[in-house]
């Protein structure tokens, strides 16, 4: 049995099930940041396998440029979560109440 591009689109459908639901349902930052990670994981592998399909390579350059923007966005966002952390002493977005007017 070959892999088709159906079994691809599945498995990123349910990588971005799995990310929009911790995204949803946690407050802890680094576990959002992890599920955001993740959901842009699952649009990577729609792009790659598309590409395959389709026999052209801009979405194989497409999804290694979004890799490097991802990498980025988590050193960010880690930075900004070892900030919350020394200042609040958590990183429980329902316990930072500061940050809301």
């Amino acid at each position: 049995m070959s892999v088709t591009v159906f079994h691809y689109v599945f498995l990123a459908t349910v990588l971005f099930s799995i990310g929009a639901y911790g995204l949803l349902s946690s407050r802890n930052a680094v576990r959002m940041l992890m599920s955001i990670e993740l959901m842009l994981n699952a649009a990577n592998i729609n792009l790659v396998a598309f590409s395959s399909y389709l026999g052209n390579l801009s979405g194989q350059a497409f999804a290694a440029f979004t890799i490097a923007i991802a990498a980025a966005e988590a050193g960010v966002g880690m930075a900004i979560l070892l900030a919350l952390y020394r200042n609040f002493r958590t990183v429980n977005l329902r316990e930072i109440k500061e940050l809301r007017w």
